[in-house]
C-alpha cells in the first residue's frame, strides 16, 4: 500500500469533525469528545465543526448559524484548547469543498451505493434524497486527507467512511504518484457505548422522539435528575452488571464513566440499595461532572468576540497547512499553476 513518510512531523496528525447539529449528548461526550482533550499532549490535532456536512438535512438557516457557534463553544468547553489545537468551522476553509471534486473524480459511482449511512438516512428523508447526501463520503474524505492526517478517531459507524477514504486516498496515489497519508482509525481509550434511558437496546440518541430517552451536556440539575428517575430498568431488584439487565447494565456503565469507579465497586456500593436510590445517585454524578462543562459553556457564549477570534483563527491555520495539500493535488491531476 503507497503511504508517505513525514519526518518532519514530531507528532503524528489526527483529524477529527463533528456536525453542529444541536447540543451535544451524554453519550456524544462519554462515548468520544472528552478523550478528544487529552489527545492534544501526544498529537498534532485538528478539530472542525464540519457544518458543510450538515446541509444534506433541510435546516432553518438562522437556528443552524447559531447552532454551529454553540458547537464550537462546546468544544472549546469540553477540552479542546485553541492554542493547542487547530479548532475551526469547516466552511471557513475552501480548502475542503476543493479537493472534495477532485477526489469525486476518483471515486467510483458503486462505492458511494454501498454506503449504509447514505441508505438509512435516504430511509429517514424520502423526501429529500438529495446528491449531497449520496457524495458526502467524498467531502469526509477530503476532511481527511486534506490535511494529510495520520489518524483518524472513529467509532464503528464510521468505519465504512474512513476505508472508503483509505481507498480513494491509495487510487490517487497509484495513478499520480506519492500526494495522500493513507490515514488509519485511532482506537485509543476505548470510548463508553451509552444507550437510551428509554430503551437500553438502542444508542442514546438526540433524534429520539422520546425526551426522556437522552440526556444533554447542558441539561440542567433538575432536568438531568428527572430523566435519570424515569430510566427504564428491569424487574429484578439487584444492582448487578448481568445479561438480561440492560437497563441497569447502561446506568453502571454511565455512573462508572463518571465516578471511575468498576463495576465491582459499584455493586458493593449500592448493595441492598433499590433502584430508585441508584438511578438518583446516577443522576446526581452526571450532573455533578458535567457542572464544569455547563458553566464553561455560558461564560464562552457571553464572549461572542473571543470565540470568533478562535475559530477565526483556526480557519487561518488550517487553511495555511491544507492549501498547501490541494495545491500539490491539483498539479498532479493537471491543473495549470497560476500562483
Amino acid at each position: 500500500m503507497t503511504d508517505i513518510s513525514q519526518p518532519e512531523r514530531a507528532k503524528k496528525r489526527v483529524f477529527s469533525g463533528i456536525q453542529p447539529t444541536g447540543v451535544f449528548t451524554l453519550g456524544n461526550y462519554l462515548g468520544a469528545i472528552r478523550n478528544w482533550g487529552p489527545l492534544q499532549d501526544e498529537y498534532d490535532c485538528i478539530y472542525s465543526i464540519v457544518d458543510m456536512h450538515a446541509l444534506t438535512v433541510k435546516r432553518d438557516p438562522v437556528k443552524f448559524r447559531q447552532q454551529t457557534i454553540e458547537s464550537y463553544a462546546l468544544l472549546l468547553s469540553c477540552g479542546i484548547d485553541p492554542k493547542k489545537s487547530i479548532v475551526f468551522i469547516q466552511s471557513h476553509n475552501p480548502s475542503h469543498a476543493q479537493l472534495n471534486w477532485i477526489l469525486a473524480c476518483a471515486t467510483q459511482f458503486g462505492e458511494l451505493t454501498r454506503m449504509t449511512q447514505f441508505k438509512d438516512k435516504a430511509k429517514k428523508h424520502p423526501d429529500d434524497i438529495n446528491t449531497g447526501l449520496f457524495t458526502y463520503p467524498v467531502l469526509m474524505a477530503a476532511d481527511i486527507l486534506v490535511y494529510n492526517a495520520d489518524l483518524v478517531p472513529i467509532g464503528k459507524d464510521q468505519k465504512q467512511h474512513l476505508e472508503l477514504a483509505r481507498n480513494i486516498a491509495v487510487r490517487f496515489n497509484q495513478r499520480f504518484g506519492d500526494t495522500f497519508v493513507i490515514p488509519d482509525g485511532y482506537f485509543g481509550a476505548a470510548g463508553a457505548s451509552i444507550k437510551s434511558l428509554q430503551d437500553p437496546t438502542k444508542k442514546m440518541s438526540k433524534s429520539d422522539d422520546n425526551p426522556n430517552a437522552c440526556v444533554y451536556i447542558l441539561d440542567d440539575k433538575d432536568t438531568i435528575l428527572r430523566k435519570f428517575k424515569r430510566a427504564v430498568t428491569d424487574s429484578d431488584s439487584e444492582i448487578r452488571f448481568a445479561e438480561g439487565k440492560d437497563g441497569i447494565n447502561n446506568l453502571m456503565t454511565i455512573y462508572s464513566c463518571v465516578t471511575g469507579k468498576d463495576f465491582s465497586a459499584i455493586e458493593s456500593e449500592f448493595s441492598g440499595c433499590g433502584y430508585g436510590e441508584f438511578k438518583l445517585a446516577v443522576g446526581e454524578a452526571v450532573s455533578d461532572y458535567l457542572e464544569p462543562v455547563r458553566s464553561e459553556f455560558k461564560r464562552l457564549m457571553g464572549d461572542k468576540a473571543y470565540l470568533k477570534e478562535c475559530y477565526t483563527d483556526g480557519a487561518q491555520r488550517a487553511f495555511r497547512i491544507s492549501n498547501k495539500i490541494v495545491t500539490k493535488a491539483s498539479r498532479k491531476v493537471g491543473f495549470v499553476d497560476y500562483r
